[in-house]
């Protein structure tokens, strides 16, 4: 649990997760050190590359480590590569850097083999569809060896979001948005639970926790809301995969893929168990929304 007086190293705090976390630390009157390559929203900037430098993490008392290569890598090896040097490179790195302070590591729960059913914590950390997904069960691996508490959200959401809602709304055309398979049943994470989990994990056993709102959704129904008045039309997924190969650029990317056309629903009993519980859910950000 982070309170008044800790120092808090926050790394990616210029981002959407690590701005969230950052903004959250800094309400609880702790010090707040923000690692990046842009200073965040409160707290002392500590500049720091992911791909190629070791953090300074003096002074520090806890490390919260959100920054990553997030996304669809480009076209080529060299693409990937940046990947690797941030979720995997950098992370060692950072661990090293840690040197037995307490590490609260947020994943993804993009590291899952699929399954179509409930996930916990214990399902297989295989297969991996993407290089955010294979980077990341990299990263979360040497993460989990050095004794972190791992996060695994997945899909976050909220006011700020640059990836996944932004994504939807730049897909759609002439008022239909065309979404890869059926409709499928998964779990969302508002920005704002992920933050409350990162607050209170530090204390929390090493392993890994699953952080979603409290109830699956339909994904239609998300998209829906999220756009009203817009069509849906299904396209098969390997005619999207294919189109993501296909097209650099557009929005059908391998990872909007893997977001919206495979149904993933995660357990959050475990986190729960630590006294966490998900505050906000899809209503309350449309709601804030105006939608």
């Amino acid at each position: 649990m982070i309170e008044a007086g800790m120092r808090v190293a926050v790394t990616g705090a210029s981002g959407f997760c690590g701005g969230q976390v950052a903004r959250a630390v800094a309400g609880r009157g702790a010090g707040l050190l923000c690692l990046g390559r842009r200073p965040g929203p409160a707290g002392r900037h500590v500049p720091w590359d992911a791909a190629t430098d070791t953090p300074d993490l003096d002074g520090a008392d806890l490390v919260v480590h959100l920054a990553a290569a997030v996304g669809d890598p480009g076209r080529g090896r060299r693409a990937g590569e940046q990947f690797r040097a941030v979720n995997v490179d950098g992370a060692k790195r950072l661990l090293d850097a840690a040197n037995g302070r307490p590490v609260v590591w947020v994943s993804s729960g993009s590291v899952y083999q699929v399954h179509s059913g409930t996930v916990i914590e214990d399902h297989p950390v295989a297969g991996q569809r993407t290089a955010y997904g294979r980077t990341k069960a990299a990263g979360e691996r040497l993460a989990l060896r050095a004794g972190a508490v791992v996060l695994r959200p997945r899909a976050v959401y909220g006011r700020g979001d640059p990836h996944l809602l932004p994504r939807l709304r730049r897909a759609v055309r002439g008022g239909v948005i065309r979404l890869p398979g059926p409709d499928v049943q998964l779990s969302l994470t508002a920005v704002e639970n992920l933050a409350d989990a990162c607050l209170q994990a530090g204390g929390w056993p090493p392993g890994a926790y699953n952080i979603a709102d409290a109830r699956p959704y339909r994904r239609n129904e998300v998209v829906s809301r999220v756009l009203p008045g817009v069509r849906i039309r299904q396209v098969p997924t390997a005619v999207a995969l294919a189109a993501a190969v296909l097209m650099p650029g557009s929005e059908i990317t391998r990872y909007a893929v893997e977001q919206l056309a495979y149904g993933l629903v995660l357990d959050i009993g475990r986190a729960r168990a630590q006294g966490w519980s998900p505050r906000l859910d899809l209503d309350d950000f449309l709601l804030a929304s105006g939608l």
